[in-house]
């Protein structure tokens, strides 16, 4: 019997677009630049797509800071985009945390290097149900801002998984 991924045809959606934008230009330019068609290519394929969202993390239930996060696609599926010719040995911990300080299950590192390169990672002990975000607009950077309303913000071990 075949295990179902997490987000698993949406990771495929959105793996799908990076390799149709690495396509596109091969490597070389900016993360701006990769990060700017992704997102065009994802509105493109239907998905909701947040560039450079700020969130609000917590500890023991408060706030103690604000985290960008490069991409989140669908309220889902946290993308963090490099650029670099070698990929830098902090960016898959760099996403860890990220999915670890927020509530989003899925994270996707897509690194737009001379070989094109994906990793997924899954928080494995987040709940699996829906939760509810209040969406506000930063006074300081008119970006968008994810809150949570109802659903805790907890530490929580990762399993990392390969599509």
């Amino acid at each position: 019997m075949a295990t179902q991924l997490l987000e698993g045809e949406r990771v495929r959606s959105i793996v799908g677009a990076f390799y149709t934008v690495y396509d596109y230009y091969g490597f070389g330019l900016a993360e701006a630049v990769y990060a700017g068609a992704l997102e065009l290519e994802l509105i493109r394929r239907g998905h909701a797509c947040s560039r450079e969202l700020t969130i609000s993390v917590a500890y023991h239930g408060r706030h103690v800071a604000w985290q960008r996060l490069d991409m989140v696609i669908d309220e889902r599926v946290i993308v963090e985009n490099k650029a670099t010719e070698v990929l830098p040995p902090y960016a898959e911990r760099q996403l860890l945390n990220y999915l670890r300080a927020s509530p989003f299950p899925v994270g996707l590192l897509l690194h737009f290097g001379p070989v094109p390169k994906f990793r997924r990672f899954v928080d494995s002990r987040k709940d699996k149900a829906p939760f509810a975000l209040v969406r506000q607009r930063s006074r300081r950077s008119r970006q968008d801002v994810l809150e949570p309303s109802t659903v805790p913000i907890t530490v929580n071990t990762i399993d990392p998984n390969t599509a």
